[in-house]
Order: structure tokens, then C-alpha cells, then sequence
């Protein structure tokens, strides 16, 4: 791929050891969940495919446990023993055509063990018996004669990936997981030669490299993924953590050094293995600088690089030698090449909601994107094919499903309208983009609008579609995505309480009462959580009431968790398992969702209700059955999320 004009030093050419990288632009190692019985599967061979294609310069795979008991979850990849070198040569047979780099990640996450294969707790093994607050494990210090059992694993699983004909490898000690755990003077207690003092708790980072450097032989590479702050008070020390990478990397250990931030421990470290949008873009560019400063290895920084603006800056300022831009290619596997060609306007970018991509993991579901269904559905959805023969479609709505449906059914060829009755589209995302730390899912709009208009759809605004329409379009197929309403649950009202739902507090914040305000939440989502920030930040004193065990469980963990610490800032006060029956003058009315027993909240000046949707079926209703086929999409067909809605319009738009 040749330089892009606009990014010089991103693709530019990188050598990382012996091995040479065609740009600077890293997709590094995630969870997938892509795998079956610990082995590769076609399915990750497709992703992989997809954004070597796309011009990645270098692919680090998901971590593989070199041991057995390195399982910290039932669907993690593993490279214990040799059957797994030919889903590896699978990988390395789709990638390596490209040119991108490929290494495998080496891992055992000591004491941080999610889950088991039976759902039985596993054993987990650590340098010492130090509880992990996250995941609430207590492990089992780990006996000499089986440390160095695991030093030689790693050398052995660094020889299988490396005879699969990968490029190389890449030790795992960031994040709080095992090489770390022996680094850390609060989690190592030992007193034997693996702890008691600095050099000792490094013995065993020091062993396993070697024996990875040795097991993979000259002409590959051998790197270190390490967290330079944990981001909690009891996590690996910044200071230790810099000079141990500084110490390997002068003693020929390692090729590179991929620098990330916080620990799998806590909670709030956690949130930094992928930080969500309220966390600023190159967050992390400060001490990767500071260390490539004094090491003479290339230095790889992660922490929310989604465009290649960003990356090409912090490239140019010399604060490291390559980015990582995993999610921003997760979001759009072609990103290297339109960056390349100049076309930025046409890049998807990320808009780390977190929501399909971790946020599956998570779940224990394949990962994609909120934005690119496609994403972990290459092998259901290739590149686009043509139709066999050009249609008219109408599509209704210009939501993302509708959008989506656009796009895709133009791109093979048909001719499609696109008709919106508001002034622009978005829907309901542009409602979201107003709550607080929220303003970034706005960039969901703009991608699948220039989506949209890069296809060459006819769009029409101000334009409400009935019976009457439809029929003059004389379309081949209409998709329907008219999207959803406000859902008002039914409440018993005395006097004249101030009731209004979600949608209009967020268009009008002002506007509402002034005084104590309770926010009835029922789906956990962004939308109660979100409107009661709001609401304070306009002056207001909130309660937020829900039927959950606390506000944002419907949200991914690490977004969950800014919210709740917003939330706690911002003295909102917090009623859970909960709903409401009714409200007067000045109380609302609760009852407990386990005992039914009630629950006043007085000195009330209003209500809000965050209670959810139900679909907008008028334009259905109206159609009925008809000589033109019809299909629903998105929130009109059951209300949900920005997910489900492109993925619906994908599926339309590619059986068009």
C-alpha cells in the first residue's frame, strides 16, 4: 500500500525486529469469541482476512492460554499443545497474502479467571493467595516445580505459533494477568527466588520471555503487551512497570513494546481495557512517549485511536512507533485503505460505545459493531455482491435501520428511495447524542448517512409516507423502519402531577419543572441514567427509580461503570427495585418490584418517564397485505437498539 499523502509517517514502513511492517497501523490482540474448542475457527480466519485486506499492517491474534490452566474463559483460544497449528496455519494462509504482519498472543491470567467451561469455579493460580476484587476469586499460590512448568509452556506455545508460520509472538503481562501478578509487590508475597525484592518478582517475566525468544528462533519476532498504570491504588507501580520494559528491551528480550493501561482486578481499572467514549482520543500518548524516549525498540500505543488523524499526530510527535486501532477496525476493516487513498470522509468511524464489540464478549457472544454488522459476519456477508437484476425499493424511515437498508440495497445495484419525515436523519440517535458524555453516538448517523449518499441513494426529507404514497412509488419492495414511540405505563394520577417522558425532556431540559424530579427508569439503558445527568446539569434535584438491582445494568460494563461514578458525583439519588403505580401533586407512588409494598417519594415537582418504547406500526397497519412485498426493520418491528436496527437493514438491503 503506498503512503497515504495526507499520513507519512503511518504508512510508512516499520521494522520491528527482524520482521517489517508495511504501515503503522495495529489491530491488537481482542477476544473474539470466535473460537471453538480452544481452536481457531473459519469464522476468525474471516475477520482476520477482512482487515488484512483492508490494509492493516500489523494482526496481533487473541490471547491463546499456553497451559491448561490458563482457561479464563470457556470460549478463549488455546496453544497448550500441537493440535492447534493448523487453525494457526488457516490464519497465516488468509492474512499473510496482504503483507500485515501476524503474531499471537502468549497468556495465562493468573488469578483472573472469568469463567469456567461447566460453570463449576476453576482453580486459579497466582504467585500468591491475594484475592482479585473484580471477579472475587481467591487463587492458589503457585509451587516452584509448577512456575517453572509455565515458563517452559510459554516457550512451548511460542514454538507451535511460530512453526504455524506466524511472525511472531507476544507475551501478555499488561492488565493485572499473570507476569504482572509476579511484578506487583501487592499481589506477589513470595519470599523464595520469584518474590521478596524488585529483581526476584521480575524473574519471571525475565524466564519466559527467554524461553519464547528461544523457542521461536532467529527471523521472528517476540514482543511485550505491559500496562504502565494499572489505574488503581493497589495496581503494578508505573515505575516499576517502565523500567521493567525498559530492562527487557535492553536485554534483547523483546522486538517491541505494546503500551496499554489498566488491570482486569478492579472495576474501575477494567474500564481502561476498553475505555468508552467519555475517555479522551490518544489518551495514552504521554507515557508511551516517555518510554519510547528511553528504549531503542519500537514502542505500540493503544487508548481510544479511531482515526488516522489521530494516529498520524501522535506518530509525528515521536511518542511512538505505531498505533492501535482495534476497534476503529472493527468498525470499518478498510480503514487503512481509505486512509491511504485520502478518502477520510468515507471512514467509519468508531464510536466506542462498547456495545457489540467488548460488550459481546462479555455476553460470550461473537463480537461486531453497532455500525458494521458485517463485522464478525464475513462469511455471511462478503463484499457486497450485485443483484442479479436492479429493483425500485422505498425504504421508510432514516433511522440507522433504514439507513443501513439503503446503503446496502443501492450498493448491489438497485434504485432506492429514501423518504424521512423529520428535516434529517437519525432518529432516535440524534435524542441520544444530546444526553450527557453521549455526544459521540452521533457519529453513528454520519457514517451511515455518508453511507447513504456514497451509494447513491434518492433521499427525501419532510416527506411522510401512507397508503397513498407507497402505491405511486410503485416500488418492488418497501422497507418499513418508522421506528418507535415513547412507552407511557399506565399510572393512577390524583390533582395535576407534571408527567412528560423521556423524549421531551431531552429535546426541552428547561423546561421542566423546577424543584425534586424523579426519573422512572425502566430498561437501564442510557436513556434514564443519561436524562437524570441532565437534568441536575440544568439545576434540577433527581431521583432515579428502577426495577433493577442498580441504573445502567442493561449497559456494558466498562460504560456502565462511568455512569454510575457520574452518577455518584452528581449526588443524583438512587431508588432501585422499584415501579411506579401512580403520582399526585407532590408524591410519586412506588411499590417494590419483591415485596409490593409501597414506596413514597415526597416532595415531588414532576415525573419523567424512561420506560421505553413500543413500535410505530401506523405505515404497516395501513399496507396490510398487499401485491408489494413488504419488510420491517428495526425499532417498527420491535423496539430495541442501534444493533439490532442495522442489522436488520443489512440483511434487507442484502435479500433485496
Amino acid at each position: 500500500m503506498p503512503p497515504g499523502p495526507r499520513f507519512p509517517h503511518l504508512f510508512s514502513p516499520l521494522a520491528i525486529g527482524p520482521a517489517v511492517a508495511p504501515n503503522r497501523i495495529v489491530s491488537s490482540g481482542h477476544d473474539t469469541v470466535m473460537v471453538a474448542d480452544g481452536k481457531v475457527t473459519d469464522q476468525l480466519v474471516a475477520y482476520h482476512q477482512a482487515r488484512a485486506e483492508g490494509g492493516a499492517g500489523v494482526i496481533v491474534v487473541q490471547v491463546a492460554g499456553v497451559h491448561r490452566s490458563a482457561r479464563y474463559t470457556s470460549h478463549v483460544l488455546m496453544a497448550d499443545d500441537d493440535s492447534c497449528i493448523p487453525g494457526y496455519q488457516a490464519l497465516v494462509a488468509a492474512v499473510k497474502p496482504h503483507g500485515t504482519l501476524l503474531f499471537g498472543q502468549l497468556f495465562h491470567p493468573g488469578r483472573e479467571i472469568m469463567e469456567s467451561e461447566d460453570g463449576t469455579a476453576a482453580v486459579a493460580l497466582a504467585p500468591s493467595a491475594v484475592p482479585t476484587e473484580r471477579f472475587r476469586v481467591v487463587p492458589r499460590a503457585l509451587r516452584t516445580a509448577e512456575i517453572a512448568e509455565l515458563v517452559a509452556a510459554y516457550g512451548a506455545a511460542a514454538g507451535r505459533l511460530c512453526a504455524a508460520g506466524l511472525d511472531g509472538v507476544e507475551v501478555v503481562a499488561s492488565h493485572g494477568y499473570l507476569p504482572a501478578q509476579f511484578l506487583n509487590p501487592a499481589t506477589n508475597h513470595r519470599d523464595d527466588d520469584y518474590g521478596g525484592d524488585e529483581p526476584r518478582r521480575r524473574r519471571f517475566l525475565r524466564e519466559l520471555l527467554r524461553a519464547a525468544r528461544d523457542a521461536t528462533g532467529p527471523g521472528r519476532v517476540v514482543g511485550l503487551r505491559i500496562s504502565l498504570d494499572e489505574r488503581e491504588p493497589t495496581g503494578l507501580p508505573v515505575t516499576t512497570a517502565t523500567e521493567v520494559a525498559v530492562e527487557v528491551a535492553a536485554a534483547g528480550l523483546v522486538d517491541y513494546l505494546s503500551v496499554t493501561t489498566g488491570t482486569s482486578a478492579t472495576l474501575g481499572g477494567s474500564d481502561h481495557i476498553v475505555p468508552e467514549m467519555g475517555i479522551a482520543n490518544g489518551y495514552l500518548a504521554g507515557v508511551a512517549g516517555d518510554l519510547r524516549s528511553a528504549v531503542d525498540v519500537p514502542v505500540i500505543v493503544a487508548g481510544r485511536i479511531n482515526q488516522p488523524q489521530e494516529a498520524e499526530r501522535i506518530l509525528a510527535s515521536g511518542r511512538a512507533d505505531a498505533c492501535v486501532m482495534t476497534r476503529a477496525l472493527i468498525a470499518d476493516p478498510d480503514l487503512p485503505r481509505l486512509a491511504a487513498e485520502g478518502r477520510t470522509d468515507d471512514i467509519r468511524a468508531c464510536v466506542a460505545c462498547n456495545q457489540a464489540c467488548i460488550g459481546h464478549f462479555h455476553a460470550g457472544h461473537p463480537i461486531s459493531c453497532i455500525q458494521h454488522p458485517e463485522t464478525g459476519r464475513e462469511r455471511l456477508y462478503p463484499r457486497r455482491a450485485p443483484a442479479p437484476a436492479p429493483r425500485t425499493v422505498l425504504v421508510v424511515g432514516a433511522g440507522p435501520a433504514g439507513m443501513k437498508a439503503a446503503a446496502v440495497a443501492a450498493e448491489r445495484g438497485h434504485r432506492v428511495h429514501l423518504a424521512e419525515a423529520a428535516g434529517r436523519p437519525g432518529g432516535q440517535v440524534l435524542l441520544a447524542q444530546a444526553l450527557p458524555g453521549r455526544d459521540e453516538i452521533g457519529g453513528v448517523v454520519d457514517n451511515l448517512f455518508r453511507e447513504v449518499t456514497r451509494a447513491g441513494v434518492e433521499v427525501s426529507f419532510h416527506c411522510r409516507v401512507d397508503a397513498d404514497l407507497v402505491s405511486a412509488e410503485n416500488a418492488d419492495l418497501v422497507v418499513v423502519a418508522t421506528g418507535a414511540r415513547p412507552y407511557h405505563p399506565p399510572l393512577e394520577t390524583l390533582g395535576d402531577p407534571w408527567v412528560a417522558d423521556a423524549w421531551e425532556v431531552i429535546s426541552r431540559p428547561t423546561a421542566t419543572p423546577e424543584g425534586h424530579l424523579v426519573v422512572v427508569d425502566w430498561r437501564g439503558d442510557w436513556v434514564g441514567v443519561g436524562v437524570a445527568r441532565l437534568l441536575v446539569g440544568v439545576g434540577r434535584r433527581v431521583t432515579l427509580a428502577l426495577p433493577g438491582y442498580h441504573a445502567g445494568d442493561h449497559l456494558q460494563q466498562y460504560v456502565r461503570d462511568a455512569q454510575l461514578a457520574a452518577l455518584h458525583r452528581a449526588g443524583i439519588s438512587v431508588v432501585p427495585l422499584v415501579r411506579p403505580y401512580g403520582a399526585d401533586d407532590d408524591t410519586v407512588y412506588l411499590s417494590h418490584v419483591l415485596t409490593d409494598e409501597p414506596v413514597l417519594l415526597e416532595g415531588v415537582a414532576g415525573v419523567v418517564l424512561a420506560c421505553g418504547h413500543q413500535a410505530d406500526t401506523t405505515l404497516l397497519d395501513q399496507l396490510g397485505v398487499g401485491s408489494t412485498p413488504v419488510v420491517a426493520v428495526g425499532d417498527c418491528l420491535a423496539p430495541r437498539s442501534i444493533e439490532e436496527a442495522t442489522l436488520e437493514g443489512l440483511v434487507a438491503g442484502s435479500d433485496a
